[in-house]
């Protein structure tokens, strides 16, 4: 945890504040985080008790965010899922820094300004 002057700040707060996660964005990143292997929308809904279409709206922001991967999976009777894991912890370390590094770079810029 970061104390901030008037705040305790802990990584929960920063993750949600940098890449604008909801509470369900940032708890399927979580649990994204424990799985060893790509799982569809659907299982991931019966896995955490959510709605698929939930999980599907979250996923698509993590996605727009860039923290996990899609992958398109051929079904042997024809059609397809898709199926979706985290990027790589080293990967989302690194975005995280850039974000908090932009934001102390902004706020120096404005104290130096005032």
């Amino acid at each position: 945890m970061v104390s901030f002057a008037c705040k305790q700040i802990d990584l929960k707060d920063i993750l949600m504040c940098s890449f604008n996660l909801n509470k369900t964005e940032y708890n399927l990143l979580l649990f994204l985080m424990k799985q060893t292997e790509s799982l569809c929308a659907s299982s991931i809904g019966e896995m955490v008790s959510k709605d698929r279409t939930t999980i599907q709206k979250a996923i698509k922001h993590l996605l727009d965010m860039d923290l996990v991967h899609k992958h398109q999976v051929n079904l042997d009777q024809g059609g397809y899922i898709f199926v979706y894991k985290i990027k790589d912890k080293e990967y989302l370390r690194k975005r995280i820094t850039e974000v908090v590094s932009e934001w102390y770079n902004a706020v120096l810029s404005e104290v130096k300004k005032w």
